[in-house]
């Protein structure tokens, strides 16, 4: 289960407070355990690849962060159990816990299948509840505690190619407000985090299905430019300022927040105007009616495939910036910060 036992940082001292960060291997975890270093905090994050892990604490180290690593999957109840005791138990008692892990899948309806909505699901909102039940009891012992779980926009305002993305993060949204209200008086806090597209180069690790480089050309795009995407190192320092502070909500981005209140006053208008948008977007896959199920979908790519397939120099330029961000932020195996 131990990939490391990095020592604790010397800047931080043995007295210092423990942050678990669960899906921080790469991209915005990665950015929020660094922000949770240089707060202060002793830091833990798992994942559930050990390469990537490995390359995350090289980085970290590098950015003046010495983490302890573990290999986790939050989608096993029994496993996050296991973490949560060992990290209290060897490191120390954990006082803030966020859960970043996701997975994202592109693709119109007719492409996605159940098994892509039960791994959104199993992640995005099951990976949450597994963390917070986990690192409850011994925060209500104590009295004190911080859970931030990150949704997204997607999780306020369903998102055209984004279901099963936005199924779980609907998900993850109530269940994370809901805590905060159940923790009320207890001096534990749940602050739900609500971004907006953000430059992270996540668009190499999503998953693709449909038209699969046209769905990638737009998603990288969308999550690239900078009128349309946030910078993740500022989001990422929003969002811990946010959960240290016990904020119960923290919406990241211009257009998220528009996209809240609007949703808010006009549901009904805000998914006319999504209806729109899926008309904007790559057309399914011709099937063959007769020959395929409904729901049984199209052969699914990452994104690291789907950008070798695009050839295209405009695109090229559309997606510098998320590149950049990808290799700065582990989402490639040669990032440096």
């Amino acid at each position: 289960m131990d990939t490391s036992a990095a020592s604790t940082d010397a800047r931080s001292g043995a007295d210092a407070p423990v942050a678990l960060v669960a899906g921080a291997s790469r991209g915005l975890g990665l950015l929020v355990a660094r922000e949770l270093g240089r707060a202060g905090h002793r830091v833990v994050i798992c994942a559930r690849d050990e390469t990537e892990l490995s390359s995350a604490r090289d980085l970290l180290d590098d950015a003046g962060v010495t983490v302890t690593t573990r290999v986790c999957d939050v989608t096993d109840r029994s496993a996050v159990q296991a973490l949560v005791a060992d990290v209290e138990d060897n490191v120390g008692p954990i006082a803030t816990a966020i859960t970043v892990a996701g997975v994202i899948h592109v693709g119109p309806l007719e492409s996605v299948t159940e098994e892509h909505f039960a791994e959104a699901v199993d992640i995005m909102l099951w990976g949450p509840v597994h963390v917070a039940l986990a690192v409850l009891p011994a925060m209500r012992r104590r009295g004190s505690g911080r859970i931030g779980t990150v949704t997204s926009i997607g999780g306020l305002v369903s998102v055209p190619h984004l279901l099963p993305y936005s199924t779980a993060k609907f998900g993850a949204v109530g269940f994370s407000q809901g805590l905060s209200a159940e923790l009320a008086g207890t001096g534990i806090t749940s602050t739900t985090i609500v971004p907006g597209l953000m430059r992270t180069g996540g668009h190499l690790h999503a998953q693709f299905t449909g038209q699969q480089t046209e769905e990638y050309a737009w998603f990288a795009a969308a999550g690239s430019l900078p009128l349309v995407s946030m910078d993740a190192e500022r989001a990422a320092a929003k969002m811990v300022h946010a959960v240290l502070a016990g904020k119960p909500t923290v919406i990241l981005s211009p257009l998220a927040k528009v996209g809240a209140r609007v949703h808010g006053l006009a549901p009904a208008t805000t998914v006319r105007l999504m209806g729109l948008a899926a008309r904007l977007l790559p057309s399914p896959p011709a099937v063959d009616t007769d020959r395929t199920d409904p729901g049984t979908g199209s052969a699914t790519i990452p994104g690291h495939v789907a950008d070798r397939r695009a050839d295209s120099a405009v695109l090229d330029k559309l997606i510098s910036l998320g590149q950049r961000s990808a290799q700065r932020f582990n989402e490639t195996r040669s990032s440096r910060f």
